[in-house]
């Protein structure tokens, strides 16, 4: 069992190392955070559990050493039996820190027996470098949320530059030069599932592996908190929005239309 201390640093706000949480589609996922210091990302969805995006940008830099994400790796390594994957994400868009490679390497050397993947917004895998990093996961899951360039900014709300055709792009890129698995996951509302038919098709454009449907049943905090990094379950006694989502029903019809139309393994949050 941890100390009250060891629990308060890999859960809340000193690490850039956390959980591990129960995730739906993962199973018990440890969260590494190659962002951290602020909430940095290419998009600034409407749903984000990280709340309104602090930096809206699609630069890539180093945000976090390497160091620092191995040595608080290294603090759970007691631990890792009851972790089923290592999973890229946090406090923004992890393809963005240009030293991701490293700590993939890294943790590679630390725990071998672990998988690793990557949560991506796909937006920065049209240039061969990104791509590169990412090469040594054991799986790639991709974000589309929209079929056309109108629902893609009102949903996602991207940087500036950044554009559906660019996602897919990279996405369709990836595939020639990974060997590992790409899946979808995709975010759904009464906004964007009128466009099933659409989504369809760009589904067998791309034909991932397995394809992921989600919808928001966590609130939209009014602002950033690091704590809300993998969170699923836990309230915070700040503003938050509640989101209009998806009936089990509508998700159960929608996941039957897609898995008639496209012939891929489909996947739903109401399981």
């Amino acid at each position: 069992m941890r100390d009250k201390e060891k629990e308060e640093e890999i859960f809340n706000n000193r690490s850039t190392v956390y959980g591990p949480v129960k995730s739906w589609r993962l199973g018990m996922s440890l969260g590494i955070d190659p962002i951290f210091e602020t909430s940095t990302c290419s998009f600034n969805c409407f749903y984000c559990q990280l709340g309104q995006i602090q930096e809206i940008t699609d630069q890539i830099r180093e945000y976090v050493p390497t160091q620092r994400v191995l040595d608080d790796f290294k603090k759970i390594l007691d631990e890792s039996d009851r972790i089923d994957v290592a999973t890229y994400s946090g406090s923004g868009e992890p393809t963005l820190a240009a030293n991701i490679h490293e700590m993939i390497a890294g943790i590679k050397k630390l725990a071998p027996h672990m998988p690793q993947m990557i949560l991506t917004n796909a937006t920065e895998l049209y240039l061969p470098e990104v791509r590169e990093r990412l090469k040594d996961l054991d799986k790639i899951i991709v974000k589309i949320d929209a079929a056309n360039e109108e629902t893609f900014k009102k949903v996602n709300r991207p940087a500036a530059g950044v554009t559906l055709a660019r996602v897919l792009k990279g996405i369709k890129e990836l595939q020639k030069e990974y060997s590992g698995p790409i899946e979808v996951q995709s975010m759904f509302m009464p906004l964007n599932i009128k466009e099933a038919s659409e989504y369809a098709a760009l589904l067998k454009e791309i034909r991932p592996e397995v394809v992921q449907l989600n919808t928001p049943k966590r609130p939209y905090p009014s602002e950033w908190h690091r704590e809300n990094r993998g969170n699923h379950e836990k309230l915070f006694d700040y503003r938050t929005t509640d989101l209009k989502t998806l009936t089990p029903e509508q998700a159960a019809d929608f996941e039957s239309f897609l898995r008639k139309e496209t012939g891929l393994e489909i996947l739903s949050i109401y399981k």
